[in-house]
């Protein structure tokens, strides 16, 4: 008999549907990548170029395990500039990657038998980092109209119980692109006040929207005493995913908590890379622009392309570079991303993995150059068009 040491939150999870199909073909040049939150360009010169400078100096040894001080310091006048606000620098960490932020806060405030919400559609690790915490989860979602996906407030006040922790958001939002209004994010945080939940908002996503140069921010409403916790990262704005790192604001009588935790979990962010970070801050703003400017194109594009098939349905996004479309009458987002992958040779995500209900929808990432995300666009039409008659009719 074998004896499992796994305690059965751990045995219990699942790998995520994003990773279970593009492991079968990652790294072939064949394929079309559309399934990872990425486009296919490199970090500016400029970035790349400060971490080699900070390794040859022979910046290789360990550093605060909230990050280092001038790292602090460029965050703080980043967000104090960007927010127009004046955050205690004792509030800001760089634990590591920005997913160890969630992981991090969610440790903090979750243990067997609590409760806690995640507002969906959603990135399919947070419910993996929740449930690793031996707490409960419950889903609250989004809902589709012709204003876009909308999130109504009285669907998390149902879905409270006594037992309810902690609360995840995700605005800008991956997958669906909702980005949540200023009022609401005042409502939900005058909730969580109320019931001492604490409020994970994953704020990654902040430089990529459409409208104006910033989404609205809980940094803006928050104050130091409030049961939440901002986190965000480099990798979505400044085009940074490999490098690893982002930061969390938090309540700063919690300071400690976070270099113990900083500490157990990571030892700290690589300390070159920190320099690196430091530079995307400081003179980034013309990458964050140009970026932004290519997603736009981008989602576009989409637009353009699925809108000339019947058989899709596309709610624009507002923000992130994701479009998350309804092929209606699909019964198996799984089997659907695995035909274009086998086919056509274009990797996408399966709804199913975004949470309940989202059986009929697929991701794909528009961060791409502009003839690639097109190649991919047409070829996924061209299969649709293909399998028509295999869709249930609706």
């Amino acid at each position: 008999m074998v004896m499992d040491f796994l305690r059965p939150e751990i045995a219990a999870l699942e790998q995520n549907g994003i990773t279970r199909v593009a492991l079968t073909r990652i790294g072939d040049p064949k394929v079309i990548a559309l399934w990872f939150g990425e486009g296919d360009a490199v970090t500016d010169e400029f970035i790349r170029v400060a971490a080699k400078e900070a390794l040859d100096a022979g910046d290789t040894f360990y550093t605060h395990t909230r990050g280092k001080q001038a790292l602090r310091d460029a965050l703080k006048r980043y967000l104090d500039a960007l927010y127009g606000i004046d955050l205690d620098p004792d509030r800001i960490t760089v634990p590591g990657a920005t997913m160890l932020g969630i992981t991090i806060a969610a440790q903090m405030a979750l243990t067997t038998g609590d409760h806690a919400i995640i507002v969906g559609p959603v990135w399919p690790n947070i419910e993996s980092t929740y449930q690793a915490t031996g707490a409960e989860v419950t889903y609250v979602s989004q809902r589709r109209s012709e204003a876009g996906w909308q999130l109504d407030l009285d669907d998390i006040r149902a879905a409270l119980r006594p037992r309810t922790r902690s609360l995840f958001v995700n605005s800008p939002c991956n997958p669906t692109g909702w980005v949540m209004p200023a009022e609401q994010q005042a409502e939900l945080l005058e909730l969580c006040r109320e019931r001492n939940i604490l409020l994970i908002a994953d704020e990654v996503y902040h430089r990529n929207v459409y409208d104006c140069d910033v989404a609205p921010s809980f940094m803006t409403l928050a104050r130091d005493d409030d049961p939440v916790i901002v986190v965000s990262g480099f990798s979505k704005a400044w085009a940074m995913t490999g490098w690893r790192v982002g930061w969390v604001v938090a309540p700063s009588r919690h300071a400690e908590t976070w270099a113990i935790l900083s500490e157990c979990f990571n030892t700290g962010a690589t300390v070159f890379v920190q320099q690196a970070a430091i530079t995307a801050l400081e003179r980034g703003e013309e990458t964050v622009a140009r970026l932004r400017d290519q997603y736009a194109r981008g989602r576009e594009i989409v637009t353009e392309v699925l809108g000339r098939c019947p058989r899709v349905e596309l709610t624009e996004p507002q923000g992130a570079f994701y479009a998350f479309p309804r092929v209606r009458g699909l019964t198996s987002s799984l089997a659907f991303v695995e035909g274009v992958l086998a086919e056509e040779d274009v990797g996408i995500a399966p709804g199913y993995t975004f949470g309940p209900g989202n059986e009929e929808h697929f991701r794909l990432c528009f961060a791409h150059s502009h003839e690639a995300l097109r190649e991919g666009l047409e070829r996924i039409v061209r299969y649709i068009e293909r399998h028509d008659n295999e869709f249930d009719s609706v």
